[in-house]
């Protein structure tokens, strides 16, 4: 997912290297203003009126954090059946390690349910990623007990926004956290520590496993079976987690890669157009121009699907490879077959042999702008839908945006003194670097979390419209980890935020309980 909305470029230097980071791993990742603030009244039994005021700047700082929270019962009605949970909204503070100082506000809510003891119930973590989202995509968009109404892949969003039982909730299967990063939502450091400290991929992953340990201690979770549910940019915050909660002796269960940007170095959409192979992207562009009818796959989808793999893999790789060294014109029997799976011309294909998401996404529909995030959804050029210049996202933005802080107030019953805040526009400040690179390679991570724990389920969850991550890049990522019999990939016909779908948000659901269920701990 993972990548924001607004869609601005930054160069991020490093030697030789200058890396245009897209702003997108929304798993969503709202731009605008947040709604205002609502006043702190008390209210319904079970509410909490926080007397905090948050901070998502760059130097927020919390002097005195607490861990109040409103815990509100309600009830939700599935397949006919009703099912009692409790909602919990509020702060939990992550201690350092070592220390044991403070270091996180985090905010959260948890949704628990059933009658079995907390200790064998599964827990499962959610978070977006950005950097620079809060969850409320996950929360109000996937496997919460409500959801927002979509039409995607239309443009058009249902008027008035409706909120209603999810009917695809995983509730009845699992435990659900939503949580928000720092400085997002009403997370916010602790003194001495600044938001912006957190503000990396090795100092973020860290505050998260500190987070997740206390919500475990807190709530007597040390037995559960657990898991991680990151989408986008929270899909390579998964694998540094996975890796660090494994080391800190929390063991997972397994962990699901939404969307995922595993490797940014392996993505052309990240890097500099005409420096790397977009080898990865021909298959999301095949799946694209079908669906614009710019071309007519041959029988089954999913088989055509696998050919343009094959053909990537074995025609396109060495013939981009060679001319990335060179620049030479590309072999024409592999430009005739890209022309074949995409329907764009020759002279496109032979200037731009590494053909860049971005350049694409112009060339597929005359004075029409498809998705970034879902390329089914596209608006005319210079309509109200392009202004953030991805019609798929900000056909939802605004209902999302809106919606959140109405719903923890009014529902949740927590109120502040300061606005959530959906999304935060930090990728500029945020340090990348991860193992000794510039930019993250988070594979490594994933093998090491499932070197400690052999048990432990990788499951990749891609939409094929997805031109922010593509499905097939991330298989080829995870191809590195070897056959491995744990790592499952699902692929939908949807885009970045694939749960949006109908169709697909039940798939989805249907492979969670798979995952749940492979589980031995008993449910």
């Amino acid at each position: 997912m993972q990548i924001e909305n607004k869609m601005k470029r930054f160069q991020y230097a490093a030697g030789a290297l200058c890396a245009a980071l897209l702003l997108a791993s929304c798993g969503g990742g709202g731009g605008g203003n947040p709604p205002p603030a609502v006043p702190v009244t008390p209210g319904l039994p079970g509410s909490y009126a926080d007397p905090i005021t948050y901070s998502s700047a760059a130097n927020g700082s919390l002097s005195a954090p607490a861990e109040g929270a409103a815990v509100v019962p309600m009830r939700i009605t599935l397949a006919g059946k009703t099912l009692d949970y409790t909602a919990t909204t509020g702060h939990l503070t992550a201690t350092d390690p070592v220390s044991g100082q403070p270091v996180v506000s985090f905010f959260y809510v948890a949704y628990t349910a059933g009658t079995l003891d907390p200790s064998k119930r599964p827990v499962t973590f959610f978070y977006n990623g950005g950097p620079g989202s809060s969850s409320l995509w996950l929360h109000l968009g996937s496997f919460g007990p409500k959801r927002i109404v979509t039409a995607i892949p239309s443009s058009v969003m249902p008027s008035p926004v409706q909120l209603v039982e999810n009917q695809e909730t995983l509730l009845a299967n699992s435990d659900l956290v939503f949580v928000d990063a720092i400085g997002t939502g009403f997370s916010q450091a602790v003194a001495p520590r600044t938001n912006l400290q957190f503000w990396g991929v090795d100092s973020d992953a860290g505050a998260f496993r500190d987070f997740v340990r206390r919500y475990v201690t807190v709530n007597n979770r040390q037995t559960s079976p657990k898991y991680l549910f990151g989408e986008s940019y929270g899909a390579p915050r998964t694998g540094v987690l996975a890796n660090l909660l494994e080391v800190a002796g929390v063991k997972l269960s397994g962990i699901v890669l939404q969307s995922a940007i595993m490797n940014y170095s392996s993505n052309c959409g990240v890097l500099t157009p005409g420096t790397t192979s977009c080898e990865g992207y021909i298959p999301s562009y095949a799946a694209v121009s079908a669906y614009y009818k710019l071309t007519t796959p041959p029988g089954d989808f999913n088989t055509y699907l696998k050919d343009v793999r094959d053909f990537s893999a074995a025609s396109y790789r060495p013939a981009v490879a060679t001319w990335l060294q060179t620049h030479a014109t590309p072999p024409v029997n592999v430009v005739s077959q890209l022309i074949s799976y995409s329907g764009l011309d020759s002279t496109l294909w032979n200037q731009n042999f590494a053909l860049g998401p971005d350049l694409y996404r112009t060339r597929v529909a005359s004075n029409t702008m498809i998705g970034r995030y879902d390329a089914r959804v596209s608006a005319v050029n210079g309509s109200a839908l392009t202004v953030d210049n991805d019609p798929s996202l900000t056909v939802v933005n605004a209902a999302f945006n809106n919606t959140i802080q109405a719903y923890i107030l009014n529902d949740l019953r927590y109120s502040a003194r300061s606005s959530y805040v959906p999304f935060n526009d930090i990728i500029g400040r945020w340090n990348f670097s991860h193992d000794g690179k510039t930019l993250p390679d988070t594979i490594p991570d994933v093998a090491a979390a499932m070197t400690l724990n052999p048990a432990l389920k990788v499951v990749a969850m891609s939409g094929y419209y997805d031109l922010a991550t593509p499905f097939y890049q991330t298989e080829l990522d995870l191809a590195r980890l070897g056959n491995n019999p744990n790592i499952q990939i699902k692929n939908y016909a949807s885009g970045h935020m694939s749960y949006l779908d109908d169709a697909t948000r039940r798939a989805q659901r249907d492979d969670m309980l798979t995952l749940y269920n492979s589980e031995s701990v008993a449910k």
